[in-house]
């Protein structure tokens, strides 16, 4: 009789099941986009270095360091004089020349009448003639030399080859520089501009095959910034993929009217290849990794929880994509999986929470009446 009297005072002292708050919330069906990560740099849509074509003096400068340039817009002036000389030089040769040269060819065609009638013996006329020729081919080379000259002149006249915002000036004003020597400056196109980065090339067969259905979005985001992503397209894959690292080279090209991004920059990219419909998702930090794997607690209709292993496709922003383990609809524990174990009762505190102030307002009514007829 003793040990029935112990085993049931044993019994009636164990304390309940403990109830664990958990923090949960159903899984759903969203549309979900397939994207490709990756971390690009920013490189300027086209980069020139600007030197001299001629030897000279720098006598003026006509921007400032940093400003933006048109195509076309006056940057150095080179001083002119010596070249506007060579020019005045080469022009008056040149009247010299023609002047000579018309005069050998009058001379040539009196010549060929003599020689016609038997006056002058052919031997002659063939000298005036050749004479007349070669100073031809000597105001021929002396137009050739008024143009170099004339363009050796142009070029005292720097000026900016692209749109674009100009680097540090190298030279100042006072300088003389060597004809194709060191940069003046360079200028860099950032309007628009590229984004480079690389994808693994096991997603190089869908890159290509949703490129070729339409062009591609891509977003660039500065790390740390509260500006909004950056908008462009795909604009080029390169022709090859590297043995080194496995990736592919991806160029994305972006509008950058508003200069937010920068030569050299490195910034987040999103490369969105197409939308999957009616994906099942649940909240990231439901999915919890094990020796088996990666797993979820699903919440039973009886307030106890499952282990459930699952097959999450990738991750999008707070949701995780379910290829498989979870149903729509099924609620999952987001928050306080540590103080779990198969078969654990539970207790949904943010759906206690959303109950809370409609059941203490409920109380409050009911406890009014009594209230007011005890001080009756």
């Amino acid at each position: 009789m003793l040990p029935v009297l112990i085993a049931a005072c044993s019994k009636a002292k164990q304390p309940p099941p403990r109830v664990v708050p958990v923090i949960a919330e159903a899984a759903d069906r969203k549309d979900m986009p397939l994207q490709v990560k990756a971390i690009g740099n920013v490189e300027a849509y086209n980069t020139v270095s600007v030197k001299s074509q001629v030897n000279g003096e720098i006598s003026e400068v006509f921007f400032l360091e940093g400003q933006d340039v048109r195509k076309g817009r006056l940057l150095f002036r080179i001083d002119p004089r010596p070249f506007e000389a060579a020019l005045r030089q080469a022009e008056s040769a040149l009247a010299r020349d023609r002047a000579q040269a018309l005069n050998a060819d009058a001379e040539s065609q009196r010549y060929a009448t003599l020689s016609s009638k038997g006056f002058v013996s052919k031997q002659e006329y063939d000298r005036v003639r050749t004479n007349a020729d070669a100073l031809n081919a000597v105001v021929q080379a002396d137009e050739a030399a008024v143009e170099n000259a004339r363009l050796q002149l142009e070029y005292t006249a720097i000026m900016s080859p692209i749109d674009g915002r100009t680097g540090a000036i190298t030279v100042q004003k006072g300088n003389v520089v060597k004809a194709n020597d060191l940069p003046l400056v360079t200028i860099n196109q950032i309007t628009p501009i590229y984004v480079t980065f690389s994808a693994p090339e096991q997603d190089l067969t869908n890159i290509k095959r949703f490129q070729a259905s339409g062009n591609l979005h891509v977003e660039a985001s500065i790390s740390q910034d509260v500006v909004r992503p950056v908008a462009g397209r795909l604009t080029f894959i390169d022709n090859k993929v590297n043995t080194q690292t496995g990736t592919i080279l991806l160029k994305a090209t972006f509008p950058n009217q508003d200069h937010t991004l920068w030569p050299g920059q490195f910034v987040e990219v999103l490369l969105t290849l197409t939308t999957e419909r009616n994906r099942t998702v649940i909240p990231t930090p439901a999915v919890q990794t094990g020796q088996q794997g990666q797993f979820v607690f699903v919440v039973k209709d009886d307030k106890t929880v499952e282990m459930r292993p699952v097959t999450v496709a990738r991750t999008v922003d707070r949701w995780a994509v379910i290829e498989k383990g979870v149903q729509p609809g099924e609620i999952v524990v987001t928050d306080g999986q540590l103080r779990l174990v198969p078969g654990a009762k539970v207790e949904i505190k943010n759906e206690t929470a959303k109950q809370g102030p409609a059941t203490e307002t409920q109380s409050t009514q009911s406890k009014a009446p009594t209230r007011t007829g005890e001080k009756q």
